[in-house]
């Protein structure tokens, strides 16, 4: 909203500064600085207001170290982190884009279905909380609204090279480009292409996954929806798992939410794109923003997350967590980074999967039931072998960093 006052007053009046609102990086800044304002400030007071409400964490006793002492900490604190993403991002945002308003849509939707959990865990007494089958039914729902509008959205295309004889794959104009001694004709088309990590021609069409005969193309669209609801299924459900002690899951996701800033950066920026070799995305820059106002929310919580944890985010704050960040990489087109670059997640709801099957198989087999880890996820097999909750915080933290650094280095690294 301040983003359109300030173009108001721009184009009406000679202000000095007033252009500055028209960089995306001077508005980053600021949803960073008033996310962070809104989660340590105001944070404070919403956790009062939980307390009062006896919104309290129910803990079963699992044997770990301290567990017991977080009974009764106040949950649904993802909240603050829904605030202190959504309330910067409709301050200075451009709210009439397609991206911003798709991010909006899957930080309220993931919330709602995090607070529906939250909610019949502590109100209604139930310690299952949401059936998982509705869990589901709810990611599905957002996946199917992000890749439906993503394929047929007529602002949401990308920059391809196409040849001089004029092969159109949309009404846009053709723009002839020079790059050295070369010169190449390029157009932004709708296309189910992304950037392919370590790989010199790095497109992958997911048209092209059930070629066959001629009229393949017509099945684009089911195909690239399947990838997109696998996606925002997977990592919403491993951002989830991995909200299992103080500061994990958000620290994680703080480290997350830069790298994809830098991303979203790059590939809406045409001379970055070009010079990195990579799929350039028209007013995809202005994820930024958002990305800004997301890292400053998990930051500001980190004020009250991290260990002793004064609140926790419940499944509020990470199946939002999770949506965000699988949304926000398919719509720059890096989902194929997500195993890097969400490597701590991806362990740990590997760990899960390993545990259950090697479980149920040697019950099966042997008549009993047999574990590969002391328990999962992975961060309670540490628990168990006697480490401290914020040794492993921050070596899993340390892990992260280094995934980061990983992704970015596959802009150049082919």
């Amino acid at each position: 909203m301040l983003y359109y006052l300030f173009e108001y007053l721009n184009a009406h009046y000679e202000f000095p500064g007033l252009r500055l609102f028209s960089y995306i990086t001077f508005r980053t800044a600021l949803a960073i600085i008033i996310s962070l304002i809104i989660t340590t400030v105001y944070g404070n007071r919403l956790i009062k207001v939980l307390q009062n409400l006896q919104v309290g964490e129910t803990v079963r006793n699992l044997g770990l170290e301290g567990q017991m002492q977080k009974q009764g900490t106040p949950t649904m604190g993802g909240i603050i982190i829904l605030l202190g993403i959504l309330i910067p991002t409709l301050l200075l945002a451009n709210l009439s884009n397609v991206y911003v308003q798709l991010m909006i849509v899957t930080t309220i939707w993931m919330g709602a279905v995090g607070f529906l959990d939250d909610y019949i865990k502590v109100f209604k007494k139930n310690k299952e909380g949401l059936a998982g089958r509705f869990k589901i039914v709810g990611q599905v729902g957002l996946a199917l609204i992000v890749g439906w509008t993503m394929y047929f959205n007529p602002n949401i295309v990308v920059r391809q090279t196409v040849d001089e004889t004029g092969i159109h794959k949309s009404n846009a104009p053709m723009v002839l480009r020079q790059k050295g001694e070369k010169y190449y004709y390029t157009q932004d088309v709708k296309s189910t292409i992304t950037n392919i990590p370590f790989w010199k021609n790095n497109q992958f069409d997911y048209a092209k996954v059930i070629k066959f005969g001629d009229g393949y193309a017509k099945y684009a669209v089911f195909v690239f929806i399947f990838f997109v609801v696998f996606i925002i299924t997977a990592v919403s459900n491993s951002a989830n798992i991995t909200d299992g002690i103080d500061g994990l899951a958000t620290g994680t996701s703080a480290i997350i939410g830069i790298t994809l800033g830098l991303l979203a950066y790059v590939s809406g920026n045409t001379v970055m794109a070009d010079y990195l070799n990579i799929l350039y995305i028209p007013n995809s820059g202005e994820l930024v923003v958002f990305s800004g106002a997301f890292v400053g929310a998990c930051v500001g919580f980190l004020w009250y997350n991290s260990y002793p944890a004064q609140v926790f985010m419940g499944d509020t704050g990470s199946l939002a967590i999770g949506g965000i960040i699988a949304a926000f990489a398919i719509m720059i087109r890096k989902e194929l980074l997500i195993p890097i670059l969400c490597g701590v997640f991806l362990i740990e709801i590997v760990s899960v999967m390993i545990q259950v099957s090697f479980f149920k198989y040697t019950k099966k087999r042997f008549g009993e039931g047999r574990r590969v880890f002391l328990m999962s996820p992975l961060h309670h097999h540490y628990q168990k072998k006697g480490y401290h909750e914020a040794k492993i915080v921050t070596r899993f933290w340390i892990i992260s960093i280094l995934l980061a650094i990983i992704t970015i280095i596959t802009l150049k690294l082919r």
